[in-house]
């Protein structure tokens, strides 16, 4: 199933409904079929129509991955079965010896994989402040091969100039990835900043409706493509056709899922300021966020990701906040059409030792909020009570 091409210029709401993908070209549907099988048959031993076993390709998920392609506005979409998986396939890019420069503030799960796994295996990872590049040059050392990117991060909301640091990674001969899970293709496109590889856990804003775990990278280089398929195909953390059928549904609603998240953002960033129980307030569509100029330059909008901490700062008052809350499920992830409360001190990044999320500002109050789609007024009624503690 080649990619359909999409006019250049098609504008990004087209590009989710119709980039590189079009009606089935066996039987017309207009919605992608889930292909569920794991074989296909041969005309002749190694002779096929593209596609010999599931592992390797399925049309399903080839539609995808055209479709994660266009969307990004890059030339290979490769998916895989968790974000993790694809952030594991990337570093699988690297050599024993090779060291990764990573945002200090980021997924907790994203910190375990490259300290706990890949460290045995001799990849080093050194985690810096990222938000300066003059500070990100001076860190690097002879064996840095990678800058692994996180904007907005997890949990602070802090923003990283993706052009600029792209363009460091060129000029010191080094792969830049950006984590765009926060952002989503609607808010940011990395590629187009200059970043190598934009990656994705699907599972957040780009499947939407918290009912799949996926991950997706999306690159321009056709050499470091080829490496990635050959490592998908190799390694196998694949995803299944049902999984990519519902991450096709869910990124033909993505701009319009994203827009509203971040209308309703805003106003309950609004409430959280005028409340005297909230210490900050994070969220890079504030005026006095330090790095507010360089998010409205490369995003299309600040986001539905908030963050906040209380001026008590214990974990007991942050539970009594997050049980109170009643639209806002208390639950791990984010992106979804509802709206979910969490606390990542225990919950998302448990795995960063306690001294490490303090550096960063991660207090044992942080809150963070993954603001959806319902009504705005119910989102800000149910915050409002749920602070009265």
């Amino acid at each position: 199933m080649p990619p359909v091409p999409t006019p250049k210029n098609a504008n990004f709401a087209t590009q989710c409904i119709h980039g590189g993908i079009g009606p089935d070209p066996l039987t017309g549907a207009v919605m992608t079929p889930i292909y569920q099988t794991s074989t296909y048959a041969q005309e002749a031993p190694g002779k096929n129509k593209g596609y010999a076993y599931a592992r390797t390709a399925n049309p399903t998920r080839t539609a995808l991955q055209n479709n994660l392609a266009a969307i990004e506005g890059g030339a290979f979409g490769i998916c895989f079965s968790s974000g993790l998986a694809a952030m594991d396939n990337v570093l699988r890019l690297l050599q024993p010896g090779d060291e990764v420069l990573a945002s200090d503030d980021l997924y907790g799960g994203s910190y375990r994989l490259l300290t706990t796994v890949f460290a045995p295996f001799g990849i080093k990872s050194r985690f810096i402040d990222m938000r300066d590049p003059a500070k990100v040059e001076q860190a690097i050392g002879k064996d840095t091969k990678m800058l692994w990117i996180e904007t907005p991060t997890n949990p602070m909301l802090n923003i990283v100039d993706i052009a600029a640091l792209a363009a460091l990674a060129k000029d010191h001969g080094l792969l830049s990835v950006v984590d765009n899970t926060f952002a989503s293709p609607y808010l940011q496109q990395p590629l187009a900043l200059g970043a190598d590889i934009s990656l994705h856990s699907a599972t957040k804003y780009l499947g939407g409706h918290s009912d799949v775990v996926m991950g997706a990278v999306v690159l321009n280089d056709e050499a470091v493509a080829k490496k990635l398929y050959f490592l998908q195909n190799a390694a196998g953390a694949i995803p299944g056709p049902q999984d990519c059928f519902l991450v096709l549904r869910g990124i033909k609603t993505l701009h319009l899922r994203v827009q509203r998240s971040c209308e309703n953002a805003r106003h309950i960033v609004k409430v959280l300021q005028e409340n005297e129980l909230v210490a900050n307030v994070y969220y890079p569509g504030l005026a006095n966020h330090p790095r507010h100029d360089i998010a409205k330059k490369q995003m299309r909008d600040f986001g539905a990701m908030v963050s906040f901490d209380l001026k008590e700062d214990t974990l007991e008052a942050a539970t009594q906040v997050m049980k109170n809350a009643h639209y806002f499920t208390l639950a791990e992830s984010l992106g979804g059409v509802e709206s979910l409360i969490g606390h990542p001190a225990s919950m998302t990044h448990a795995s960063v030792p306690r001294a490490q999320r303090l550096r960063v500002g991660l207090t044992d109050s942080l809150i963070r909020l993954s603001v959806g789609v319902e009504d705005g007024e119910d989102l800000v009624r149910d915050l409002t009570q749920a602070l009265e503690i």
